[in-house]
């Protein structure tokens, strides 16, 4: 499956398009390798490093969703695998001044 369809799919992105564009950005990695290029295929068991608002994501591809569904669908084909919070409202405040 091409990266650009599985973010898409996995509810990563917002549009196709935008899909594309961070695909063809240069920000992501595949397995630690730069990806350049929207149409790089994806298989199951790939690392993938996406920047996302607020952030970056690194996920490990479960298995390669069949279509656009709800969020559920689409969370249960990737396991998270940074640990950390996405949003920083959720992350622990420390105040070491």
């Amino acid at each position: 499956m091409r990266v650009d369809k599985l973010l898409w799919f996995l509810r990563l992105a917002r549009t196709r398009p935008v899909a594309q564009e961070m695909a063809e950005e240069g920000h992501m990695r595949l397995n630690g390798r730069r990806i350049d290029r929207a149409h790089q295929k994806i298989a199951v068991g790939d690392v993938l490093t996406v920047p996302i608002a607020g952030g970056v994501r690194v996920i490990e591809v479960l298995s390669l969703p069949e279509r656009r569904g709800p969020y559920s669908e689409a969370s249960s084909c990737y396991r998270v695998l940074d640990g950390r919070p996405v949003h920083p409202i959720a992350a622990p405040e420390s105040n070491d001044a």
